[in-house]
This record gives C-alpha cells, structure tokens and sequence, in this order.
C-alpha cells in the first residue's frame, strides 16, 4: 500500500492530498529513509512524521485497504 494511502486510512493523516504535500517537503520517512507519496509500506516498517515542533513515530501493524474509524488506531502502533 502506498503511504499516502496508508497514513490516510490509518487516520495518522487526516486527508490524502495533506499526506502527499507531508511527503513532498520530506516529512515523512520509512524506516529512516525519505519517502515519496507513492512508497510502498509493509507491515512492520516504522514511519516517523514530522509536524512543525512534534512528532510521531509508528509501526505498521495491518495493511487495510478500508477500515472504521474506530478500527483505524489497529493498523499501527505508536512508538514514541
């Protein structure tokens, strides 16, 4: 599944087009590597993004092509 996609069903990221500018100026890396919007993830792979001052690091729990809202905080686990 592509980040942009994940971060938008995952509910990291509230809307799709946020998660692909977060991606474009380079805010989000995959397991420490800068990603692109179209990067694919896998389930055990730790996504670190930054918002202006804070941040959030998780791990890929379960790829879901669409889930609940209340079902969205099972597709990842936050580290830090």
């Amino acid at each position: 599944m592509r980040i942009d996609k994940f971060l938008k069903n995952s509910r990291l990221i509230k809307r799709r087009s946020v998660a692909k500018e977060a991606c474009d100026q380079e805010r989000i890396t995959i397991n420490d590597k800068t990603a692109k919007a179209g990067r694919e993830v896998k389930p055990g792979d730790i996504i670190h993004i930054q918002f202006g001052n804070s941040s959030i690091k998780a791990r890929v729990l379960v790829l879901s092509e669409s889930c609940k809202k209340e079902d969205a905080t099972s597709m990842y686990e936050i580290i830090q």
